[in-house]
């Protein structure tokens, strides 16, 4: 893998092992890169409107290595709504007020007292990787701290990263 050095340098400071799998999120470009093998897929993301930031209730998108912990949504319709990480209906294709759709990739934060515990925790501020019913606002600042995707990315990416693949959020 051709992971960009602050990931590999994250992993080797904290003692982490490399994935199979790994997501990188680029802040200033707005993408999210899948790593594979000797494979690289970007796609169009968004992150937050607020910026980038650790605490809680900033509603900033979150740096630093993360992992994916749980994963939500496997063979629901496209264009399903969530709140509380639960299904609420299917109406989400294109529909402005739904923020999270299609599928849900819920991150955990790898490095103590900076994005896991306390006031910090990237699992507790409740941080996705999932799908938006607008999509017009791909590759522009526009979540509250998440990381959002198109469906047509999130789905396949969704289908193809076990739990555990390591996530790492960089500004730049």
């Amino acid at each position: 893998m051709n992971l960009p050095a602050a990931f590999t340098e994250a992993c080797a400071r904290l003692h982490i092992p490399l994935t199979d799998h790994c997501l990188h999120v680029n802040v200033t470009a707005q993408t999210l890169t899948h790593f594979h093998g000797d494979t690289a897929e970007t796609f169009t993301a968004s992150t937050s409107k607020h910026g980038t930031g650790q605490q809680m209730d900033s509603f900033q998108t979150p740096l630093g290595l993360h992992c994916v912990a749980e994963k939500i949504g496997a063979g629901s319709p496209v264009g399903t709504i969530f709140k509380g990480r639960k299904s609420i209906g299917t109406n989400g294709k294109g529909n402005p007020e739904a923020r999270i759709t299609d599928r849900i990739l819920w991150l955990s934060g790898l490095e103590p007292a900076f994005n896991e515990g306390g006031t910090v925790d990237s699992h507790d501020r409740y941080i996705y990787i999932h799908g938006v019913g607008d999509e017009s606002h791909l590759g522009h600042p526009d979540s509250q701290g998440c990381i959002h995707l198109s469906a047509a990315d999130l789905l396949p990416l969704f289908d193809a990263v076990p739990e555990s693949s390591l996530v790492y959020i960089f500004k730049n």
